[in-house]
């Protein structure tokens, strides 16, 4: 038991780095237009100081609260932590990665980003030890309403989408592209993820039961 305990807090912050380093590749890649929830922040950012990470936190914890009253239960550590985190990492990132300075650098950059971003989120979730504020908001959703995960994440980022657009935002094709994307490829990380941690956990449980006992 304490071992998949231990490998499920692994794959959590693991997912959360790579998740953080995805978001941050992508506003490295801006050239392109930046990914929905990151061009809110960052709209915010541009209106009202802080930083992106900053805002990535005080948006995040809105909606840890709304989605709390709506389920009438206090949000799990792991909830807290991802939405404390991803902040301070994306600020982290942000502060020593140096942005492309080709466009074509900036397109290679962005596109590992996304690749990242939706990994990263499934290696996350699978852990179970509860979703950041934005993926627990699309695990309810899609809990409540038997919907595609893949759709319920598309409807999210394109209705993010608009509000950044209309706060001025850097919007673009790579912002499009992100919103599409980022739902297709979780649909397919968050199994596998799931899938590779049940591995690891029994490989684990197995090796424990094989070693000889300590007299």
């Amino acid at each position: 038991m304490k071992q998949e305990l231990v490998l499920r807090w692994t794959f959590y912050f693991a997912g959360l780095i790579i998740l953080a380093f995805g978001v941050s590749l992508t506003i490295e890649g801006k050239a392109l237009g930046i990914s929905p929830w990151d061009a809110f922040h960052y709209s915010l950012f541009q209106h009202f100081g802080l930083t992106v990470g900053q805002w990535s936190i005080i948006i995040g914890a809105l909606i840890v609260g709304l989605t709390s009253l709506f389920t009438r239960a206090w949000p799990k550590i792991g909830a807290i932590l991802n939405m404390v985190l991803i902040g301070i990492f994306i600020d982290f990132f942000n502060f020593i990665l140096p942005a492309p300075s080709t466009y074509t650098g900036s397109v290679i950059v962005f596109s590992l980003g996304v690749l990242l971003i939706g990994y990263g989120v499934g290696v996350y979730v699978s852990a179970g030890l509860g979703a950041g504020p934005r993926d627990s908001l699309m695990m309810l959703i899609t809990e409540k309403t038997g919907w595609n995960v893949q759709w319920v994440r598309n409807g999210m980022e394109i209705t993010i989408l608009f509000a950044a657009w209309g706060m001025g935002g850097p919007i673009g094709f790579g912002t499009i592209l992100t919103a599409i994307l980022t739902g297709l490829i979780l649909r397919f990380s968050l199994p596998q993820s799931i899938q590779l941690l049940n591995y690891a956990v029994a490989r684990r449980t197995a090796a424990v039961k094989a070693s000889p006992p300590i007299h």
